[in-house]
């Protein structure tokens, strides 16, 4: 539903209108009559963090147990390249 609100109401009542639109409701903000700028939620996708684990958790299935980092066959005893 679309909720016409004039400026002035508008920052009287922010909290509620948020509220609204977070609802489902498209708030028009209106100057004078004429729309100027419309309220409507963000919709929450996939938080970047949750994604950034399933990501990791997905690059591990790829990698044998026991498998380290260490690349230490690849340099002598001096820690240079061989």
């Amino acid at each position: 539903m679309k909720v016409f609100v004039e400026i002035t109401e508008a920052a009287e009542r922010l909290e509620e209108l948020i509220e609204l639109a977070l609802l489902g409701d498209e708030i028009v903000i209106c100057r004078d009559g004429t729309p100027t700028a419309v309220f409507i939620p963000i919709e929450k996708t996939e938080e970047a963090m949750d994604r950034f684990m399933a990501l990791a958790a997905e690059g591990r299935k790829n990698v044998p147990v026991g498998a380290t980092s260490n690349h230490d066959d690849f340099y002598d005893e001096h820690g240079l390249p061989i």
